[in-house]
């Protein structure tokens, strides 16, 4: 039997957003993990699926539900952990491999608006293993614009339920607001974890030197 239990995380660390809408927040997010055991503990009985089709089916409704509650945990997990912690000030290997991507800070917090501000669920910085480089990726919901065989290092989500209370229709303030809170620690970890995927060419042609150290002065 599943009986997965939602993360916990350091909201007080959390500036300029209030402890209500993160907590009304992490309401959604616990349900989606209640929903996800509820999906993962429903036996498979043949019987009980003898009209799969894509149009309307129960093994269709499922597997909906399955990827939706599934993402829906995973992103809030990796969304409540990036935001929450304190470390605010960018720096190390994933600022610099940023600011080889983006070629400078400005940039990339610019391209990280914009994607936030154009989509209706989640903004997320992702190394993908395409090209072993980084992009800038976003979604509508959590099953629709996902990116497989990419490893997500930031994860903003944008869906009004995660700012509406404290900013209204301010998105661009939310945003704002989310950037100054994000968790570099938490980032380089992410960073360093999935450099290894890398192979060690695609690292020398990137300049992405893990020895250099860049802090920027807001």
């Amino acid at each position: 039997m599943y009986d997965l239990k939602p993360k916990t995380f350091n909201f007080e660390s959390v500036k300029g957003i209030s402890k209500k809408q993160l907590d009304e927040h992490y309401k959604l997010y616990t349900g989606y993990v209640t929903k996800l055991n509820e999906i993962w503990n429903t036996p498979y009985s043949p019987d009980n699926y003898t009209d799969s089709n894509p149009t309307y089916s129960k093994m269709r409704s499922l597997k909906l539900g399955e990827t939706y509650s599934l993402n829906g945990v995973k992103l809030h997990n990796l969304y409540f952990e990036n935001m929450t912690g304190g470390n605010n000030t960018p720096y190390g290997p994933i600022f610099n491999a940023i600011i080889n991507k983006f070629l400078t800070y400005e940039n990339f917090i610019s391209y990280l608006t914009n994607v936030g501000l154009s989509m209706r669920g989640w903004a997320v910085l992702t190394l993908d293993l395409l090209d072993n480089s980084l992009h800038i990726v976003g979604s509508d919901s959590h099953d629709n614009g996902a990116v497989w065989l990419s490893c997500p290092i930031l994860i903003m989500d944008v869906y009004e339920h995660s700012y509406f209370m404290d900013f209204g229709t301010d998105r661009k303030k939310y945003i704002s607001t989310f950037i100054e809170n994000i968790n570099w620690n938490v980032l380089n970890e992410r960073f360093e974890k999935y450099m290894p995927s890398m192979k060690p060419t695609d690292i020398k042609s990137k300049n992405i030197n893990k020895s250099r150290y860049f802090p920027y002065n807001f």
